[in-house]
């Protein structure tokens, strides 16, 4: 029909950004474990945002520039491979979805309070990556001491 504007459908993109801090080094694994492991194994750790999204995909860069990094002391890798390849493996875990998560809930607040974003976030998922350095790294400790199964979803994830 003339006159009438067909509407056509969004497309919902997903884009994936880890934050690492651009000063890290490798530390102690013995911080993250309760009991001391055997071999001298080292670990980093980075923050994965997983933003699922409609709109400028430019705007979304700004407002995670602006909104989860530290220009000064943090650095953002886009595409969610792993950032380290020397890793024996790489301990991804994160909230499950019925638990509160309150940073989550803070950046969509402080999306919601932006006039005129320039995208639409559909979904939001924060999770943490624990990359294991050191010949002989298993992940069982890891996954024991570090993920509580009544709040956390997790995956073991071979470096890049």
């Amino acid at each position: 029909m003339l006159g009438r504007l067909a509407t056509i459908p969004a497309t919902l993109v997903t884009q994936i950004f880890e934050i690492l801090g651009k000063f890290d080094t490798e530390s102690d694994c013995h911080k993250l474990l309760y009991a001391p492991h055997p071999l001298p194994l080292k670990y980093r750790e980075g923050r994965v945002y997983k933003i699922e999204f409609e709109g400028d995909e430019a705007a979304l860069k700004a407002f995670v520039d602006k909104v989860l990094i530290d220009s000064i002391s943090q650095e953002a890798r886009i595409g969610g491979q792993p950032a380290f390849e020397k890793a024996a493996f790489v301990l991804e875990y994160g909230m499950k979805g019925a638990a509160l998560d309150l940073e989550k809930e803070m950046i969509l607040n402080y999306y919601r309070s932006t006039e005129n974003p320039g995208f639409e976030i559909k979904k939001l998922t924060l999770r943490t990556r624990i990359y294991v350095f050191g010949e002989g790294a298993e992940p069982a400790q890891f996954v024991r001491d570090i993920v509580n199964p009544a709040i956390h979803t997790h995956e073991v994830l071979k470096a890049a």
